[in-house]
């Protein structure tokens, strides 16, 4: 699964990496926790071939349910089952997103409780993560533009550590997986992936990062 991640690249930045006609101003998360709200790129909803950079609140809310339900707190859709669960399979037809991310966090348990590590680009370069959004109303007019991130097995990198992870598509993928002309399930369920374990590194991190409050660039550092 994925429960946390850091997102603290410049909007600037991930417009010119990832082909934005439009940005937000934000600032930099170094734990982004399930239920706030989250930098995503989509496709820039007047049908025009653009890409826009906007914030969801982390946590799916399907458009024909009744609003949030703290039962569920749907931040992650299983690659082997996205298409064909009703809270995911229209998102997934036509609603998809990239969730920019320089790292993401995983717990690895062990005999004196679980052990946070971050994983990330070996050259430190920001990723992409496969998301789906949804646009919910309310009877009163209220609004939730919502998304969760897609995840699969664990790579070789992460195996040791946990047996899931976030799809992180190829760059070449951005604009397949961001199309929602494209809805061919088997071309669209070929990219969920995990991805080559080659450039990437794993370390421990500080078990501050367990407490959402704490969110600082020192929660990075590999632990001494």
């Amino acid at each position: 699964m994925c429960g946390r991640f850091v997102q603290c690249t410049d909007p600037d930045s991930l417009a010119e990496q990832f082909g934005l006609d439009r940005v937000c101003a934000v600032d930099p998360r170094y734990n982004v926790a399930p239920t706030q709200p989250v930098l995503a790129v989509r496709a820039e909803q007047t049908g025009a071939s653009r890409r826009e950079l906007i914030q969801l609140r982390w946590g799916l809310v399907p458009a024909w349910s009744k609003g949030q339900d703290h039962r569920y707190s749907m931040i992650n859709a299983r690659a082997e089952s996205v298409a064909d669960k009703p809270a995911y399979r229209n998102a997934f037809r036509q609603r998809r997103c990239l969730i920019p991310a320089d790292g993401f966090y995983e717990w690895q348990t062990g005999a004196d409780g679980k052990q946070p590590f971050l994983i990330r680009r070996a050259d430190g370069l920001p990723f992409a993560m496969a998301g789906l959004w949804e646009h919910w109303q309310g009877p009163e007019g209220r609004v939730i533009d919502s998304c969760t991130i897609v995840v699969t097995d664990a790579n070789a990198l992460l195996a040791p550590i946990h047996d899931r992870m976030p799809v992180i598509l190829d760059p070449t993928d951005y604009g397949l997986w961001l199309n929602p002309g494209i809805q061919d399930r088997q071309r669209l369920q070929a990219l969920l992936q995990p991805v080559d374990p080659n450039g990437w590194i794993a370390y421990p991190v500080s078990r501050a990062v367990n407490s959402p409050a704490n969110d600082a660039p020192s929660l990075l550092d590999p632990l001494s």
